[in-house]
């Protein structure tokens, strides 16, 4: 049992070695998947810690709320291509960090984490928007 979770565990972060950061992207970075490849933003953000607007209020494209605590009931809007790139992220990262595990252990394959304030990336995207 202890060789396939070990197992199971390499195939799963094997792949982020290759990733530039690790798959932590810049706010640059981010909007860049966003815009150009069409990433899925997820913005896990608990309830209480949303400000204003969160990113799908904000009409980021193909940006989702899916707050951490409840994640596991936002399941069934996830990507059917587990390909597709996707970018999470939170305040701090812990949340998004936690979300980019499950997603490849779910087989996700191309899940990248803002590696900074998602409140940035909305206030960006709402300037460039006016």
């Amino acid at each position: 049992m202890k060789e396939s979770v070990s197992e199971k565990l390499k195939e799963v972060i094997e792949p982020n070695k290759e990733k530039e950061n690790l798959g932590h992207v810049t706010l640059h970075q981010a909007r860049e998947m966003i815009q150009d490849a069409g990433a899925i933003l997820l913005d896990v953000r608990p309830p209480a810690k949303v400000v204003g607007d969160n990113a799908q209020e904000a009409d980021i494209p193909n940006a989702y709320y899916m707050p951490y605590p409840e994640f596991y009931d936002y399941a069934d809007e996830l990507p059917v291509n587990k390909a597709d790139p996707i970018v999470v992220a939170c305040l701090k990262g812990w949340f998004a960090n936690r979300v980019m595990g499950y997603l490849e252990m779910l087989g996700y394959s191309n899940v990248y984490v803002l590696d900074t304030n998602i409140e940035d990336l909305i206030e960006v995207h709402k300037a460039h928007a006016k």
